[in-house]
């Protein structure tokens, strides 16, 4: 540890702002004082399991408090949870989440490795994959691990104890997600773990089993949830309200203008470290807000190109200069006709049929300004004709020879 290092109490006060709760009480500046006498860094985790292939802002809450760890000498741990994500992470879930492919599995975990250098500093980040101890692991182990805890323990849980009282059912598989990931902690040696309110459980396992290993309990960091552009449920891929921190800074810009008023002081606060600015109407707060957001993950230039394309195209109604083309096949189309539905997969406007067909029946199709609702609709295109699908994606169509 550097000699010029603030006191843990010090540390403890910058590193516990802002956090919704601290298991044990106290506990982090008992785990300062002693990573200080062994004149040693604090082994932070954090895990993540790659369901989906992009980190979004509700990650960043977390990952900005790592920072400040690492800010104070500390090691972090971000652990990808590629083992784990194969059994599907049961928190907050009133179903049993389909578990992924190896393939789906490894490919979302690269792209997480070149997303975390946004707010991590390299130098102390050491990226782990679980698949490296659990994998190993024989069954014979597997059961002694779960001996440590008690199916009335694991049974506390609030979504297991309301999928049991109504009946639906709990996958066997899904009791040893939070011993899979308690077991991560026995093997990494963690001081901390950092994770978000709804995993405070998960982490009390791996407290339980570090104890039975004979290692001194981590202690819980866990950082408020982020709502996602719904307002109401927690920032999630899955539920289709997130905002990528490497997603198109104008569709990024588009969906953080999209948020409750009610959120923008909380996202202000936890995303940027910002007090509200006073005096600023709904509107300027919230663009505000997108700028500096988008200006932090992709600079100055990027974020003032974002704004001003929102403005193009949602107060002038203009279609914007840097519109994509997709070519319309001459095989796709006769007499210059096309059906709707055709015209949407064959540009790649939609990845599957059926999300085409969605996104058609539900009038989020335009052509040239006319909506399409009808998937088997007889269009006529022409060269030059601006396919728009969904609020805030153009498409300037070129027919193919």
């Amino acid at each position: 540890m550097k000699p010029d290092m603030p006191t843990p109490r010090e540390q403890a006060d910058v590193l516990l702002r802002g956090v919704a709760d601290e298991v044990p009480r106290a506990g982090l500046i008992e785990k300062l004082d002693l990573a200080r006498r062994e004149n040693r860094p604090l082994l932070v985790k954090f895990g993540a399991d790659p369901s989906a292939p992009h980190l979004h802002l509700g990650h960043t809450v977390t990952l900005r408090k790592l920072r400040q760890f690492q800010d104070f000498g500390h090691i972090v741990y971000f652990l990808i949870g590629d083992f784990t994500a194969m059994i599907g992470d049961p928190s907050g879930r009133s179903v049993t989440r389909p578990a992924l492919t190896r393939e789906e599995v490894l490919e979302n975990a690269r792209t997480y490795e070149d997303q975390v250098w946004k707010l991590l500093d390299r130098e102390r980040t050491k990226i782990v994959f679980n698949s490296k101890w659990c994998s190993e692991l024989k069954f014979d182990e597997v059961i002694r691990l779960a001996s440590g805890y008690t199916v009335a323990r694991i049974l506390e849980r609030d979504d297991f104890m309301k999928r049991y009282k109504e009946g639906k059912p709990i996958g066997l598989h899904e009791f040893l997600y939070p011993i899979v990931q308690g077991y991560d902690s026995v093997v990494l040696k963690a001081d901390v773990e950092m994770c978000g309110t709804d995993q405070i459980f998960n982490c009390h396992v791996a407290r339980a089993l570090q104890e039975n290993s004979g290692q001194l309990p981590e202690v819980i960091i866990a950082m408020p949830l982020l709502e996602g552009t719904d307002g109401v449920n927690k920032m999630s891929k899955s539920m289709g309200n997130s905002i990528g921190i490497t997603e198109v800074p104008g569709e990024a810009y588009g969906k953080i203008l999209s948020i409750p008023d009610t959120l923008i002081d909380k996202y202000r606060e936890l995303l940027l470290g910002e007090a509200p600015v006073p005096g600023m109407s709904p509107r300027d707060s919230k663009h505000a807000l997108a700028r500096a957001i988008i200006a932090k993950y992709h600079g100055e230039d990027v974020a003032a190109e974002a704004a001003s394309r929102f403005e193009k195209m949602f107060v002038r109604h203009e279609v914007p200069d840097d519109a994509p083309e997709a070519v319309v096949p001459a095989d796709a189309f006769k007499g210059g006709r096309i059906w709707a539905l055709r015209l949407l997969t064959v540009t790649q406007a939609a990845p599957s049929r059926g999300e085409a067909e969605r996104l058609l029946l539900q009038g989020a199709v335009e052509l040239d300004g006319e909506r399409i609702s009808d998937p088997r609709a007889d269009l006529v295109i022409k060269d030059g004709a601006v396919l728009k699908v969904g609020k805030r994606r153009y498409i300037r169509l070129r027919l193919g020879r």
